[in-house]
């Protein structure tokens, strides 16, 4: 069953989006974002409150999105709106932020956004029938190269699904369906 999505929130759900799925973006959203700070509970006692906060905020959009990127609802409004898809691909600072408010290694974080940021631009320029190969291919080039940059292991495992979410699950039209 299908509910239609408020006009503000298109950009993260599209126009319509079926409720089983978008049951399962918000919980895997939560659920993985607790469960990342519970685990790693010893490393945010050390940041003011305020941080948790706004990184948990950050932390449960980019698990959301990765997952709410791949529904038909969002993948189609954004291969109607290349605009918009541009100007979300701007817009996501989020990796820094989540980096910056936990006190992590901003260096390696940057090269991860960097990296994700160029491909996603690469793939959108790309026709749509070769689109999923070549993101499959950078999203792997970056899953291999990012443990090489020692961040810390929470921030690994964020950086990781930020490239599923913006690289392969964002920039692919993975349903090809223009409306």
């Amino acid at each position: 069953m299908d509910i239609k999505i408020p006009t503000f929130l298109h950009e993260v759900f599209g126009e319509r989006q079926n409720i089983f799925q978008l049951t399962v973006i918000l919980l895997f959203g939560v659920l993985f974002t607790s469960l990342l700070f519970i685990y790693y509970s010893n490393t945010f006692y050390e940041v003011a409150l305020w941080r948790n906060v706004l990184a948990f905020l950050l932390i449960f959009d980019i698990f959301s999105g990765c997952i709410a990127n791949f529904t038909k609802s969002t993948s189609n409004y954004y291969a109607n709106n290349k605009k918009k898809q541009i100007i979300f691909i701007l817009i996501h600072f989020h990796l820094i932020f989540v980096g910056f408010l936990l006190d992590t290694s901003i260096w390696a974080v940057t090269l991860v956004w960097i990296y994700t940021i160029v491909c996603a631009f690469i793939i959108i320029s790309i026709k749509e029938k070769n689109q999923t190969f070549a993101a499959g291919l950078l999203l792997a080039i970056g899953i291999g190269g990012t443990p090489m940059l020692e961040m810390e292991v929470y921030m690994l495992i964020v950086s990781m699904l930020f490239m599923i979410k913006v690289i392969y699950s964002f920039s692919v039209n993975h349903y090809q369906n223009r409306i």
